[in-house]
């Protein structure tokens, strides 16, 4: 099991506070990982910005190569991958071997091709003798921040579009389920030149405060909670960062009398408990109306009631 981050080029361990890292399954200790210090956040953003000087004048065939390298490799360390993803995560093994790692492989994919299709458009002849036009250009130094409940896919819809478009990155996997990640560390420094990914570990407290306040930092993209999200406007709004945030939902469910409640009621067996239930789009809140709530409510009870568990 790979157990360090990626600075540079060099793989190495935190130095601070350590983390027990949970098999939520059984609530055993998997391992235990320290966060890193920060001088070594100030590392990994220093090695960031030294590649970003030589990454940001690749051309787009370059990119999209290491792109395709990166989704070869994820290929075919697939079963390892989805392994530590179920071990780490609690949800089950088939799903994360058979539709995540799949996706995740695609997304590297898509995007070595998007890389070669960015287009630069006229705007028009507005003085004699000129022509303006739109020029695409990388951005600088990425912080990205993924969560918890599907760290490879987060880190894969993170990483490939930020480095495909010629910016380097600094991620931090969420402190509970940061294997996969550690496990792409590896992957990211044989394949990629030094410093254009740079992964480190830590607590949003911490290590994310250090990140998402430091000055060299351009962009930052989190998904995760309001809360978080409030303090990375605030921490952008210093230096007029540029910000995605995905901020996760609530998915309300609404049933009326005139609904198909047998296909209501299978529909949310799918919906609510996929991925363990941890999901962003689980549709966790149902309204019934009053004259079908009791019926609801017995066959919703006894349709979930038999979802297998540790599988």
């Amino acid at each position: 099991m790979d157990t360090q981050m990626l600075i540079g080029a060099k793989l190495v361990s935190g130095t601070e506070t350590e983390e027990n890292i949970l098999n939520p399954r059984t609530g055993e200790i998997i391992t235990t990982l320290p966060e890193a210090s920060l001088t070594q956040v100030e590392e990994a953003v220093s090695a960031a910005e030294k590649a970003f000087e030589r990454w940001s004048r690749t051309t787009p065939a370059d990119r999209s190569a290491y792109l395709l390298k990166i989704a070869d490799r994820i290929e075919a360390e697939a079963d390892t991958l989805a392994g530590l993803e179920s071990l780490n995560c609690g949800k089950p093994g088939p799903l994360a071997l058979g539709d995540e790692l799949p996706a995740i492989v695609d997304c590297f994919r898509f995007f070595a091709g998007a890389v070669r299709c960015m287009t630069g458009p006229v705007a028009g002849e507005y003085l004699e003798g000129h022509t303006s036009m739109i020029r695409r250009d990388p951005i600088g130094i990425v912080a990205s921040i993924a969560p918890w409940n599907y760290p490879l896919m987060m880190m894969a819809w993170k990483i490939a579009p930020a480095i495909g478009a010629g910016n380097t990155v600094v991620f931090k996997p969420s402190e509970q389920t940061p294997l996969t990640a550690l496990a792409m560390a590896k992957i990211f420094a044989d394949v990629l030149p030094e410093g254009v990914v740079n992964i480190i570990l830590g607590r949003g407290e911490t290590v994310g405060s250090a990140l998402i306040n430091h000055p060299k930092v351009a962009m930052i993209s989190l998904t995760g909670d309001i809360a978080t999200g409030r303090k990375i406007l605030e921490a952008a709004n210093k230096t007029i960062k540029r910000t995605h945030l995905e901020l996760g939902g609530k998915a309300p469910v609404i049933v009326f009398n005139d609904a198909d409640l047998e296909a209501t009621v299978e529909g949310l067996r799918a919906f609510s408990f996929y991925n363990a239930g941890q999901d962003c789009t689980a549709a966790c809140r149902v309204y019934v109306q009053g004259e079908i709530y009791d019926k609801f409510v017995a066959d919703l009870t006894a349709t979930v009631s038999d979802i297998p568990y540790g599988q």
